[in-house]
C-alpha cells in the first residue's frame, strides 16, 4: 500500500512519517516523562491551574521543582492555565486576530459552529499533539490529526478533511494560538466564506466543548490503553472516535450519538449553549 494511503488512512500527514524517518519522537529524560505526565494529568484535572500552582502541586508530590523549569515545561506542552490573566494567550504577532462571535448566540443545527483546538498526548520515549475539529451542535468530531510539531501544517490538514467531507460551516472557532491565526490557516476558510472567531484571552469557556472532548479523550483511551508507540496511538485513536461518535451515548445530548444528533438535528445545542454562556459572563463579572 503507498505510503501516502497509509497515512490516508490513519490520518496523520506524510511528514510526520517522513521526520520520524530521520529523527524519531523527541527524546526525553526518564525525570522529565514523569513530570510531563504529572504536569499533563493534573492539567486534565484543573486547566485553570498556571505554573504557580503546578509548581506547589509537583513539589507537593515530592518533586524538586522550580517555576522557571515547570513553566518551560507547560510551554513544551502548549499549556497555560485558562482563568483570566495577563499574557495568557500569546499570537504570532504577525498574524491577525479576529473578535469572539459565539457570546449569545443560539446554536440550533449541525455545522452551525465548529471548533477547534490542540492537546498534548505523551508517548514513553516522546510526545505528540493531537488536533481536532468538533461540531457544536452535535459534538461530533469531524476530523484529527496527530503531528510530533507544534507547526500549522497538521491543524490546516484536519481543516481541509472536515471541509471536504462535511461541507463549510457558518462559523468557525479557535483560540488566538499562532497555529489558527497563520495565513495558512484562516486563508482556507476565507477560501470558502467561513465567518472567523477567535477566544478572547483569558476567557476559560469560550472553547469549552473542546476542553471538554480532550478531558474525555485522555481518561476514557490515553491514560487507560498507556500507548507504547505512536503507531499505537494512532489505532487506539482512530477506534476511540468511532466509538465516540458512532456509540457512545452523550448525556448532553439526552443519551444520543453525535453521529445520530449530526445527522437528524436532534440535539439539544441550543440550550447547552446558553449554559455555558451565562456561565462566561459570571466568570467575567467574578
Amino acid at each position: 500500500m503507498p505510503l501516502s494511503r497509509q497515512c490516508q488512512l490513519l490520518k496523520v500527514t506524510r511528514s510526520v512519517v517522513y521526520e520520524q524517518k530521520k529523527h524519531r519522537l523527541k527524546a526525553v529524560d526518564k525525570d522529565e516523562c514523569l513530570l510531563l505526565r504529572l504536569l499533563d494529568e493534573e492539567y486534565t484535572r484543573h486547566p485553570f491551574y498556571g505554573s504557580r500552582r503546578m509548581t506547589k502541586y509537583l513539589c507537593g508530590c515530592g518533586h524538586a521543582v522550580n517555576r522557571k523549569r515547570v513553566q518551560r515545561l507547560m510551554r513544551t506542552l502548549g499549556l497555560a492555565g485558562m482563568a483570566p490573566g495577563p499574557n495568557t494567550s500569546k499570537p504570532h504577532p504577525q498574524h491577525k486576530l479576529y473578535p469572539y462571535l459565539l457570546r449569545g448566540v443560539d446554536i440550533i443545527r449541525p455545522n452551525q459552529v465548529w471548533s477547534t483546538d490542540i492537546t498534548y498526548i505523551r508517548l514513553p520515549r516522546g510526545f505528540v499533539y493531537l488536533v481536532a475539529i468538533i461540531d457544536w451542535y452535535s459534538r461530533k468530531v469531524l476530523a484529527w490529526r496527530l503531528s510530533n510539531t507544534m507547526d500549522a501544517g497538521f491543524c490546516v490538514d484536519c481543516l481541509e478533511e472536515a471541509i471536504k467531507a462535511y461541507g463549510a460551516p457558518e462559523i468557525f472557532n479557535s483560540d488566538q494560538g499562532s497555529q489558527f491565526t497563520s495565513d495558512a490557516f484562516t486563508g482556507v476558510l476565507i477560501e470558502h466564506g467561513i465567518t472567523i472567531s477567535m477566544d478572547g484571552r483569558g476567557r476559560a469557556l469560550d472553547n469549552i466543548f473542546v476542553e471538554r472532548l480532550w478531558r474525555t479523550v485522555k481518561y476514557e483511551e490515553v491514560y487507560l490503553k498507556q500507548h507504547g508507540s505512536l503507531q499505537d496511538l494512532l489505532m487506539g485513536l482512530t477506534r476511540y472516535f468511532m466509538f465516540y461518535n458512532e456509540e457512545r451515548l452523550h448525556q448532553s445530548l439526552d443519551y444520543k450519538t453525535p453521529d445520530r444528533v449530526y445527522q437528524t438535528a436532534a440535539g439539544g445545542g441550543a440550550k447547552i449553549v446558553d449554559k455555558f454562556n451565562e456561565a462566561t459572563e459570571t466568570s467575567a463579572l467574578v
